[in-house]
């Protein structure tokens, strides 16, 4: 497959570098954009001088480079992007498409081909920016920047580079014009701009292993990505589709169907008719087939979930908090009959509060489940999860029993808020996955309007009422459990 890959990118580059409106911009601005931040990085490092901290110009060049690096690196990426977008659409529009489109190859090999094609000119020309600025301050400012930093900063700049390249070229093999896929280029390029934003804060304080982290999100992003053109790239559907239209009745015709049909029927025509739908039969039939069909997110969430506590725990017997910030004798002396006292940044301990915070947060997660491919889901059952994790851990290292503090604190209503939980992140998770991987047969749009059926089925009969009952148990079971263990 990849020998067949290797002739379409052989062929497009030579497409590229023989175009000088291409070549011509990229390598000015490539050229030219080093030397203005060489002359940024000595103005920051006078201005320290200027101004009384000499002392610390050292330490400010030293955050200040890696971040300039990252920043020259980026805008050439930027700029040349417009190759990407261009791949499949340009040659649509050009009529360039069908002759490329009837080569023996498959679609997988063609796609890979276009794929790499788009990523060496953008890879090529941060590289060659980074480079340049790397000499320039070597020569105007004679600073030479540690090699595990310059290693961090090319495997940071590869990755984003990857994921823009990916993305755009996703974009250009699902549009039907240049201008469509130019406006897509905007979910793709300031995303990336905030993200370089967070790693220039984690630059300037110098969490490292942060960094190294966020490559490995960025590989499996790039993974994902990848995976994702190569699966739903179809030619047959490229030289049919006439124009980018948003047909609303359409749509909802299509999830009324996906919403009243059996799990496991989905694969029948959508456009027949659909079977009866009754609370009856959705209680009886549809949930628990949902449940065996989504076994693997069930897992992964459970996975997260305990992957969780067990970092919290592990990270506070290696970070134990001095002696009196925590407290359990102190709870002694307060009073649980009336409920659990209210905690700053938490909301207010009534069971309306508990409800509404718990169902605003998981309609968070499943907003932001297709951007991230299901990844902010989990990342939002992770983080409370290394929250209770750490205070067991804590109740250890102050010779209280852990397993006492989670029968107190969590069980009572967690026993039911925890699975609910883990429903709603797992169909959180699915429908993020569902642009990655549809169901054969399935558009991108059906296989999305197929998750979102089969979640607000779970969540509405299943996670909502056990948040609710999970809520009333905290408010007025919870605090008695409490007082039993810990009260006076």
């Amino acid at each position: 497959m990849l020998g067949n890959a290797l002739i379409i990118t052989r062929r497009e580059m030579r497409d590229n570098l023989r175009d000088w409106r291409i070549i011509t911009p990229i390598l000015m601005l490539t050229l030219i954009f080093p030397w203005l931040m060489t002359a940024s990085s000595r103005l920051a490092a006078n201005f320290a001088v200027a101004w009384g901290v000499g002392q610390n110009a050292e330490i400010i060049m030293h955050r200040l480079v890696p971040f300039s690096l990252m920043i020259v690196g980026f805008f050439p990426i930027s700029f040349s992007l417009v190759i990407a977008l261009e791949s499949f659409v340009g040659e649509r529009e050009r009529r360039s498409i069908e002759p490329l489109l009837s080569m023996p190859i498959s679609d997988r090999e063609l796609y890979l081909g276009k794929l790499l094609s788009s990523m060496v000119l953008p890879l090529a020309a941060s590289y060659l920016g980074i480079g340049m600025y790397f000499v320039g301050l070597g020569i105007y400012s004679r600073y030479v920047i540690a090699p595990h930093l310059m290693v961090l900063i090319l495997v940071l700049t590869g990755m984003e580079a990857v994921v823009m390249v990916a993305g755009a070229v996703v974009a250009s093999s699902q549009t039907t014009s240049v201008r469509a896929a130019n406006l897509l280029a905007s979910f793709i390029i300031i995303p990336m701009a905030l993200l370089l934003q967070a790693e220039a804060v984690l630059f300037f304080w110098g969490r490292y292993e942060v960094l190294w982290a966020m490559v490995l999100v960025l590989l499996m992003m790039n993974v994902m990505l990848v995976k994702t053109g190569m699966r739903i790239f179809n030619r047959e559907e490229l030289l049919s589709r006439e124009f980018d239209e948003i047909n609303l009745p359409a749509l909802w015709r299509t999830f009324k169907h996906l919403f009243a049909c059996l799990p496991a029927s989905v694969h029948l025509p959508r456009d027949g008719p659909a079977p009866r739908l009754s609370l009856w039969r959705v209680y009886r039939h549809d949930l628990p087939q949902l449940l065996r069909l989504h076994k693997l997110p069930i897992l992964v969430a459970v996975a997260v979930m305990v992957i969780g506590v067990v970092g919290g725990w592990i990270f506070a017997l290696q970070h134990p908090l001095p002696t009196g910030i925590i407290e359990f004798e102190g709870l002694r002396g307060v009073d649980f009959s009336k409920g659990m006292p209210d905690v700053p940044l938490l909301p207010g301990f009534d069971a309306q509060s508990i409800f509404i915070h718990n169902l605003r947060v998981l309609g968070i997660g499943l907003a932001a489940a297709p951007l991230s491919f299901g990844g902010i889901p989990l990342l939002l059952l992770l983080t409370p999860m290394v929250i209770v994790g750490f205070m067991a851990g804590e109740a250890a290292c102050l010779g209280f029993s852990p397993v006492v503090f989670l029968l107190a604190f969590i069980l009572p209503h967690g026993i039911v808020e925890l699975p609910g939980v883990v429903l709603a992140t797992a169909f959180s998770l699915r429908l993020g996955a569902s642009i990655m991987a549809p169901p054969p047969g399935f558009a991108i749009s059906e296989s999305l309007l197929l998750s979102i059926a089969d979640f607000l089925k779970v969540f509405f009969l299943l996670v909502v009422p056990m948040l609710l009952v999970a809520a009333i148990i905290e408010v007025h079971v919870t605090p008695l459990v409490v007082m039993h263990f810990f009260g006076g």
